[in-house]
């Protein structure tokens, strides 16, 4: 890799951000569109009922879940020798067009499917772009370079988020996904002035990729990683009729208590690739720890707009404190294979995306109250610990290998 002077270093782990700000947008701002589309996607059934509407509309989160699940590994073993540089760059043009078609198209069925296409590049992109931060910090930072390109997304939910919901409340849900296709476009173009060319790993190969499968630790990590944090997703997929249905809020609050998530976020993962970085085991422990805590929290006081705005902070922070270090594990337990493990660590969070947006939805459509889904998340992330601490225990009988270091 090229030398780098110190603007240039950060104006291409901003290019990298800035993608992953795009991705915020995408994946979150239907949480606070929800009532939105359902009531211009399926109209009949939100007029009929609007629990059922709202679980139903809930599948835009889920599909989008399983895109990633499923394009995240497939392109990791895809592109094993594409240079990162060119396979972010392919990626965000994949954003793009599948960004621009969900705003455009026409029925509920072809919305799902374009947010399926879009997904499909969404954990590669954190993987890829994560590593390529790596790089140009230099070795030692895996921690920071992916906390970097996530905090894209943190900085997503703490001020685009809620600008878009607001766009999208007063203008259509579509104006809304229009405006995040042009984020992706301007991220797409930040990278290609702004980030050198970083060699592929000189190692990588389909089959070496694939072979991080065959470590029974890559299945329990990612087991811990789909089980608990999608204790998270529970909740935060229903934070719209949360604020509205229980707190008693107008829809107008609903982009505060997305900022109040946004800005936990924010903090969380600032904290979370230092932490990372420096006791990667104290960190998950830490990390599953809080997520417990202020799932709990929120659902004893969401019920009070008083108690709802600090638990959704700590929601936010507890469950992006713990992503860098969740990563890292993964890389460490699939050494050789560093863009599957990154890539397997976005499946799996995707997976609990998928998993407590559509079991939030089912519990809530089942008449137990819309806080019954983090009660849900609660056991959710407590069953993530016990994964987490049945991983440790193998490690003390068969250590993990040290991570590959990060190619320059």
């Amino acid at each position: 890799m090229e030398t780098l002077t110190d603007g240039r270093r950060w104006a291409a782990l901003l290019a990298l951000s800035l993608g992953g700000f795009g991705l915020g947008l995408t994946e979150f701002v239907a949480m606070g569109l929800l009532p939105d589309m359902a009531r211009d996607l399926m109209p009949e059934s939100y007029a009929a009922s609007v629990p059922g509407a709202l679980a139903h509309t809930g599948w835009m989160i889920t599909i989008y879940a399983l895109g990633v699940v499923v394009g995240a590994p497939t392109i990791a073993v895809i592109t094993a020798r594409q240079p990162r540089r060119r396979l972010v760059l392919g990626l965000l043009a994949v954003f793009v067009v599948f960004t621009t078609a969900s705003a455009l198209a026409p029925t509920f069925e072809l919305v799902l499917a374009a947010r399926f296409g879009a997904a499909l590049a969404h954990g590669a992109y954190f993987g890829a772009a994560g590593l390529l931060a790596a790089a140009i910090l230099g070795p030692g930072n895996q921690g920071r370079g992916v906390s970097i390109v996530i905090g894209g997304l943190t900085a997503a939910n703490l001020a685009g988020v809620p600008l878009i919901t607001v766009l999208g409340q007063n203008h259509g849900w579509r104006a809304a996904y229009l405006a995040v296709a042009a984020v992706f476009a301007l991220s797409l173009l930040a990278v290609l002035v702004t980030v050198p060319t970083v060699a592929a790993d000189p190692g990588g190969s389909p089959r070496a990729e694939l072979r991080a499968f065959r470590n029974p630790q890559v299945w329990l990590v990612a087991a811990a990683v789909a089980v608990g944090t999608s204790g998270f997703f529970a909740v935060n997929s229903y934070v719209a009729p949360i604020t509205t249905h229980v707190a008693g809020l107008s829809e107008a609050a609903v982009p505060w208590v997305l900022a109040c998530m946004g800005l936990g976020m924010t903090v969380g993962i600032a904290l979370g690739g230092v932490a990372a970085d420096r006791d990667l085991r104290r960190a998950v422990l830490i990390g599953f720890a809080g997520l417990i805590g202020s799932v709990t929290m929120f659902g004893l006081t969401a019920v009070h707009p008083a108690g709802l705005f600090p638990a959704a902070f700590l929601v936010g922070a507890a469950s992006l404190f713990i992503v860098p270090a969740l990563q890292s594990r993964l890389i460490a337990v699939a050494p050789g294979a560093q863009l599957m493990g990154a890539a397997v660590n976005q499946s799996s969070l995707n997976i609990a995306n998928a998993t407590g947006a559509a079991l939030g939805g089912a519990v809530i459509a089942a008449g137990w109250g819309y806080l019954a889904s983090a009660w849900l998340g609660v056991a959710l992330s407590l069953a993530g610990l016990l994964l987490t601490l049945l991983s440790f225990r193998l490690d003390t009988r068969t250590p993990a290998p040290a991570p590959t270091p990060v190619p320059a």
